[in-house]
């Protein structure tokens, strides 16, 4: 049976919401029960966790038309999942609460904040953050798929803007612009092509006039290409950075859970150079995936540098 600091780990994630941790906690279990030969049991819990996790995720069909265009999650990450400096957390502490309590704002004559941009390097916890706001708030996330709309609309991609638009006042959720500089480039860059230019200006009509009860978050690598427009156009503007070595030590901890064992994070953290959270977890994951495959319940330091090491490279080629 599991032992009896998986079961804990168990509970705590249960209690504390924590769906994410809850899930490689289960997979940590399946394999313990696999090594000690109940096949049939570690199966079972295994097939457990695909389903939960396939069941998370769908194409939306709220518009025919956009349902390859906008994916529907129901999320349950909370904020303590995400791992940057207080300043960050703070402010979107602060957009939790306004959004909760609207109704106090509102009877001034003043809005809540909803509208977020969020810039920073892939995998510093954009998308993540977008996934915990609708966790908190206990709405559906829809992802619009940026990059789809304008490869296959083209030429009628702010008709395809207008029905999103529609969907967010209709239906109430944390919707998500992901590669948003695909339609938010500066309108005066050389390479810019005239329906861009009237895309881009579709979109600010669209969210300046936008009056819904959703939370529109528009997330972007590359904050310097977008047009100075848009930045009004927010109620607030995120800046994500790599994380710093408190922030490193943070990741690998969470991530191990009871697979870190004797290891020391702080230790490998000086080593972490110009490597993003999603890496890092990455990493982690590779190590837990290799000490199972090892027979063994730990992860060492010399199969976490390991697997940050493959990570390094990556960006070398």
């Amino acid at each position: 049976m599991a032992t009896a600091e998986q079961i804990k780990s168990l509970l705590r994630s249960h209690f504390d919401n924590d769906s994410e941790r809850f899930l490689t906690i289960s997979m940590q279990v399946a394999a313990h029960e696999a090594r000690q030969g109940h096949s049939a049991l570690a199966e079972e819990i295994k097939g457990l966790v695909e389903k939960n996790k396939f069941s998370r995720t769908r194409v939306i069909t709220l518009h025919p038309d956009l349902s390859d265009l906008i994916l529907q999650a129901g999320p349950e990450t909370k904020l303590p999942e995400l791992i940057v400096n207080d300043s960050i957390k703070t402010r979107i502490a602060r957009l939790l609460k306004e959004y909760r309590q609207k109704s106090k704002i509102q009877l001034f004559g003043l809005e809540n904040r909803r509208k977020l941009l969020i810039s920073g390097p892939p995998g510093t916890g954009k998308t993540l953050t977008a996934s915990i706001i609708a966790g908190e708030l206990h709405l559906p996330l829809y992802t619009i798929l940026v990059d789809k709309l304008i490869t296959k609309y083209m030429g009628e991609t702010a008709a395809k803007l207008r029905q999103i638009f529609e969907v967010i006042a209709r239906q109430k959720g944390v919707y998500l612009f992901d590669e948003f500089d695909a339609i938010g480039a500066e309108r005066g860059r050389d390479n810019e092509v005239g329906e861009m230019r009237r895309v881009l200006n579709a979109f600010l009509q669209f969210i300046e006039h936008d009056k819904s009860e959703s939370f529109i978050i528009a997330a972007t690598n590359n904050p310097g290409i977008l047009d100075k427009a848009l930045f009004r156009r927010f109620d607030d503007v995120l800046y994500y950075k790599l994380p710093e070595k408190e922030q490193v030590v943070q990741l690998i901890k969470n991530r191990l859970g009871t697979f870190k064992g004797a290891l020391q994070p702080e230790s490998v953290a000086d080593t972490i150079r110009a490597l993003s959270h999603s890496d890092i977890c990455q990493a982690c994951d590779d190590a837990i995936k290799d000490a199972i495959l090892e027979g063994k319940t730990k992860v060492t330091k010399e199969m976490l540098l390991n697997m940050l090491k493959d990570r390094f490279d990556v960006y070398r080629q």
